[in-house]
């Protein structure tokens, strides 16, 4: 059997500038997840850790680590636990690999899959800070944090528009824009300075669900209603007091169906 990949890599041609994924299923009967780069495809496990390993026996090193720290805890000597440079540094090379995994999941919208590598992620930054002996170590990957914020708020987002859900999705997106800025505060750093391309991201996120929430009728009436006052349509605004005293009252007056005045078929 040839071990030259060519055929594959000829089959499935690089788009520069474009990232291309696929799931395949593999020769143990496993389905697998594949990006093509421009020098060759990365291949990776949907399930445990990206490339199929166990380390220490463990799903993940990051796994492997949290038992080490509850048996420190459980002997009362969790004071002394810590990760040297050799563990931080495999550890952030354990990131990478799930980063490719969701990145590649994101272009498939397999948002499941997303949401939990990057909280895997986020938790694996947490456990690097918290307990990296060196101060660089605690560091080097809070840098990446809001990227993983903002891609845990898409996918959680994605799947909460999939299930008809926009208000919630809307909450999603607006607590990862404020996690972002907590970040960038937390660090001295103001959202200029940080180059917050994942704030602008997510800001635009949010107007796109927004067109999706369902309007409030009060709040869509009192909206004509300062409108009608501000073109000096006073008939109409006194219409739209009316209508709005009798919603007070009874909200089952309301018909929203029915056009507000001046608003026109469809407003």
């Amino acid at each position: 059997m040839s071990e030259d990949i060519g055929d594959i890599l000829e089959n499935w041609p690089h788009e520069g500038g474009h990232l291309s994924a696929r799931r395949v299923r593999g020769d143990d009967g496993r389905d697998k997840l594949q990006l093509r780069l421009e020098l060759g495809i990365l291949q990776m496990e949907i399930t445990g850790r990206p490339d199929g390993k166990r380390p220490y026996g463990f799903e993940s090193l990051l796994g492997y680590y949290q038992n080490q720290l509850k048996q420190y805890c459980d002997s009362g000597q969790d004071e002394d636990f810590h990760l040297d440079e050799r563990a931080c540094e495999m550890l952030r090379a354990e990131a990478a690999m799930y980063y490719n995994r969701y990145l590649t999941a994101f272009i498939l919208e397999d948002f499941a899959l997303v949401d939990a590598d990057t909280r895997r992620n986020l938790d694996l930054m947490d456990f690097c800070y918290q307990h990296a002996e060196e101060d660089t170590d605690k560091h080097l990957l809070e840098q990446h944090r809001p990227y993983v914020l903002m891609m845990n708020a898409r996918s959680r987002a994605r799947l909460a528009l999939a299930d008809a859900r926009p208000k919630a999705a809307l909450t999603i997106v607006h607590e990862a824009i404020d996690d972002v800025r907590r970040h960038y505060e937390r660090f001295g750093l103001d959202e200029a300075s940080a180059a917050g391309s994942e704030l602008a991201f997510l800001g635009a996120l949010a107007s796109e669900i927004e067109q999706r929430v369902p309007v409030d009728p009060l709040t869509k009436m009192r909206k004509q209603l300062d409108q009608a006052i501000t073109e000096e349509r006073y008939e109409d605004a006194a219409i739209l007091r009316d209508q709005l005293s009798r919603v007070a009252k009874d909200p089952a007056h309301h018909q929203p169906d029915q056009p507000a005045p001046g608003s026109g078929e469809g407003a």
